[in-house]
């Protein structure tokens, strides 16, 4: 299974959390994990909300009031001596580890000296950790997302009002895409900043995907006309493949120009590429920069019987690279059929649409056999060959 996550609107720890748990992610995963961790009484609570129309999950962590300001050392020992999973202790340190080397980066200090005035709190703490054992809860293979919206405009920190993005999710985001917008007020946080960075995978828009469950987790805010909510789309990505396949045969056209090739080895070329699974395989001639003679090699292969065809390219021919292009093909029905020119049997090809033969087409190489055998001049067999297949049109 794969995810894709719609960060339109951001993303926050507490958005991730409602998306997950929106998305099946039962509720004791992660109060299970937070309790493991937090050294007060921290809660997990669900409610349905609306964000412009977005029915969505929002996560209410509930933790009592605390003076205490815990740094990057104080939250790494709750974590190592927590009975966590190795993988969601893992992934829930990196995390922190990340939004403690933000912090020190952009206050000029090592990443140990950093009193966390937010990401030490309880309910930060909650946020990373539970967002952690959720994604490992669905084990998937790969997590997709969107460019992240940042929001615009100023935000209030402990430090004053700092610009949007603020400094630190700036820094959490470098070779992330992100944007502006789409409202004046900050989108993606600090702690939502680092989680995107630890588990995201890969960036863009939605990958082909069979979606099966779709998770919406709401933001706190909530401002007219913009849906603050994330969105998390989980899915089968073979069984898009195998749709797409089911749909168009999904057949490949492989190209590639070539100008450094012996020409007397294209025949042998080409009946190899249809020996290994090609459809069909030609030669265009073609004039290349400099007024260098070469051939455009064009393959049509079904996409199944594409990574043979491949090899076959690079290692029969001269050429380094390959165009790739997917195509829709129309095919008549294909039928065989048989006449008799001197006592010998020649194979016909019939195209059938609709149930009725619109095409008939003798094989050539039996037309030959049939020539050599008999003595008669090649043309004079193809003639009569043709005229016996109009007979089954």
């Amino acid at each position: 299974m794969i995810g894709w996550l719609d960060c339109g609107s951001g993303a926050s720890g507490d958005m991730l959390l409602g998306a997950l748990l929106d998305a099946g992610v039962p509720l004791e995963v992660v109060a299970e994990a937070i309790a493991a961790v937090s050294p007060e009484p921290v809660t997990v609570e669900t409610s349905r909300v609306t964000r412009a129309g977005f029915t969505a999950v929002r996560a209410h962590v509930r933790a009592a009031d605390s003076a205490v300001h815990r740094t990057w050392p104080d939250v790494r020992a709750l974590l190592d001596v927590a009975p966590l999973d190795a993988h969601v202790r893992e992934r829930a340190r990196a995390s922190f580890a990340r939004l403690a080397t933000a912090e020190a980066a952009v206050h000029g200090r090592a990443p140990d000296e950093v009193h966390f005035h937010e990401v030490g709190a309880l309910d930060a703490i909650a946020d990373v950790v539970g967002v952690c054992a959720a994604l490992a809860h669905l084990d998937l293979s790969v997590l997709h997302a969107s460019p992240v919206a940042v929001g615009a405009g100023r935000v209030h920190t402990a430090h004053g009002s700092l610009p949007v993005p603020p400094p630190a999710v700036a820094e959490l985001l470098r070779g992330i895409p992100s944007y502006g917008g789409p409202v004046e007020e900050e989108l993606c946080t600090p702690t939502g900043a680092a989680l995107l960075a630890e588990w995201v995978t890969a960036w863009g828009p939605q990958p082909a995907m069979v979606g099966e469950v779709v998770g919406v987790g709401a933001g706190g805010h909530d401002p007219p006309g913009h849906p603050n909510a994330l969105r998390l789309m989980l899915g089968d990505a073979a069984a898009a493949t195998a749709a797409e396949a089911q749909v168009t045969g999904a057949p490949l056209l492989l190209e590639c120009n070539v100008d450094d090739l012996d020409p007397r080895l294209w025949p042998a070329v080409l009946a190899q590429l249809l020996e290994v699974g090609a459809s069909d395989a030609w030669l265009t001639p073609i004039l290349m920069k400099k007024g260098r003679p070469a051939h455009t090699l064009s393959v049509l292969v079904a996409s199944e019987r594409a990574e043979e065809v491949r090899a076959e390219i690079f290692t029969e021919t001269t050429t380094l690279g390959l165009r790739e292009t997917s195509v829709r093909k129309h095919a008549l029905e294909r039928r065989a059929a048989t006449v008799e020119i001197d006592g010998i049997l020649v194979e016909v090809k019939l195209g059938v649409l609709d149930g009725r033969v619109v095409n008939a087409q003798p094989e050539y190489d039996h037309v030959a056999a049939v020539a050599a055998a008999t003595g008669r001049p090649l043309k004079s067999v193809l003639a009569s060959a043709i005229a016996l297949a109009r007979a089954l049109w």
